[in-house]
Order: C-alpha cells, then structure tokens, then sequence
C-alpha cells in the first residue's frame, strides 16, 4: 500500500481507507464485542457490517489460491464474478456457509470494502486500477 493507514482500527480511531479504485473513502473498524464479531465499515452515512473471522477466512482462502484473483463488487443480490473475492464471500462453501455480511440488504460490497482491509493489515496485495482489480496473498 503507497499511504500509511492511520488509525488503531476501534470506532473512536477508526482506519482511514479507500475504495481498491482509489475513488471512496471509508472508515472502517473492528467491534470484537458485537455478537458476533463484526468489521464495521462507514461509507457517508451508510453502515454495512461484515463477520470480523472475515480477515483470516480471507487471508487463508487467497494464500491456498496462490495467485491473483479478481476482486469483484457487487450489491447483495447481484452477479458476482465467478472465482472473485466478492464470489467467495458469499458461497456456501466458505467457511461460514455463505454471506459474510451481517445486516440484510448490505451484505454485499465486500471486495469494495474488506479487500483494503486485508491490504492495509499486510494480508494481501491489491491492485488500484480504475476498474478490475484483482488480490492475492502477500507472502512473508
């Protein structure tokens, strides 16, 4: 990643981040206490929340993949790429048995929102093109 996140990553010192296009910024961070533990993502004035497992589920699933994969982003309900991050997110046979979004009607964007994550935490490499990013595990 080319900026240093700011940020301890709690809802009183969020992470600052952007969008893998670069266009959003969002602030993001982990409420391990919630039931069950969510990664919270702000985007303006709207609140999606994903299963916080999500980051090592993620980590792990892009280290066995072993090479770049699409990123992928879609709203809930819409086509995915298949063999995306969005797509993993979101199948059965993930380790949650499918969506790990929380809250109805916004359980999607997760390649939008999670994969900066992974990135900023040193899990992963993203690419920031204006579209078709693609992720993969960063080694070491």
């Amino acid at each position: 990643m080319s900026e240093v996140v700011e940020g301890t990553g709690t809802a009183q010192d969020p992470w600052r981040l952007r969008t893998p296009p670069g266009t959003s910024e969002y602030a993001v961070w982990r409420e391990p206490e919630a039931d069950p533990p969510a990664l919270v993502c702000q985007v303006g004035s709207t609140r999606l929340s994903y299963r916080l497992r999500c980051l090592e589920d993620a980590a792990a699933m892009l280290a066995a993949q072993g090479d770049w994969i699409l990123v992928g982003n879609a709203d809930e309900g819409k086509p995915t790429p298949a063999g995306s991050l969005e797509a993993w997110a979101r199948d059965e046979a993930n380790p949650v048995g499918g969506y790990y979004g929380l809250r109805k009607g916004y359980r999607g964007r997760f390649g939008n929102y999670v994969a900066p994550v992974l990135e900023a935490l040193g899990l992963a490499e993203l690419e920031h093109n204006p579209r078709n990013n693609r992720i993969r595990h960063r080694a070491g």
